[in-house]
């Protein structure tokens, strides 16, 4: 476990899992540079689960996808039913079609790839203290290629439409309704001020959208949800 001197940590606590010990060290470092306050560690599905029930609960945890004793999806899913507050985040160097969206599925709001360099890695975890869902350029890119291959050109950033039918996930009433309030232009702040909310639950919410619709900023959530009617 590693204590940060950073007192003004965008994560309180992180859990690491991953099996190679030089990848452990490497991400640790990058996540010291985040910061975040308490980091530990799992080289295994059985080690996150005990990890999970006996310690306090992390803020984020980092997971790989192919684990000894398991699939990283298996514990997005667990994380997810039991513990909703807590960020997935997938750091790994599987980056098939199927791979990538039963993470999203699961419940991950990131996918990151483990062959980027650590400043991108880095700043892809600063997006999600933010509130954003990072997904590496290349893995979303591959999704769009395969599910999509003509497509019409367009001159958004990312057509997304495909992407969003195969993997959309049902909206809550309130993260609808949070959804409105974006498109009016309101931050989070203001956001949990019209609705009596914590800045904390909103960003929440906020990353459910990002994470249902497949997408990684404001503008992207917006154009998805006006493809799929669910913007006036």
């Amino acid at each position: 476990m590693t204590h940060p001197t950073d007192q003004n940590s965008h994560f309180g606590t992180a859990l690491i899992v991953e099996d190679c010990p030089t990848m452990r060290t490497r991400l640790q470092g990058i996540l010291q540079q985040c910061p975040v306050a308490d980091i530990h560690f799992a080289a295994s599905l059985a080690q996150a689960y005990a990890f999970l029930e006996q310690q306090d609960i992390p803020k984020l945890i980092l997971v790989d996808m192919g684990l000894p004793d398991g699939n990283g999806t298996e514990l997005i899913q667990w994380v997810q039913t039991r513990l909703p507050e807590t960020i997935m985040v997938v750091v790994s160097a599987w980056a098939t079609q199927e791979i990538v969206l039963s993470a999203l599925r699961a419940g991950a709001v990131g996918y990151l790839l483990k062959e980027r360099e650590d400043q991108e890695l880095i700043h892809a975890l600063q997006t999600v203290a933010k509130g954003g869902a990072p997904i590496d350029p290349f893995v979303a890119k591959r999704i769009l290629q395969e599910l999509q291959p003509n497509p019409a050109p367009s001159s958004t950033p990312m057509n997304i439409t495909a992407l969003v039918a195969d993997s959309h996930e049902a909206l809550s009433h309130r993260e609808k309704n949070i959804l409105e309030w974006v498109a009016q232009g309101l931050t989070n702040r203001e956001i949990s001020e019209e609705l009596s909310l914590s800045r904390h639950t909103v960003d929440t919410h906020i990353r459910n959208i990002y994470r249902k619709l497949a997408v990684t900023s404001r503008i992207q959530a917006l154009q998805a949800a006006k493809q799929l009617g669910l913007l006036s």
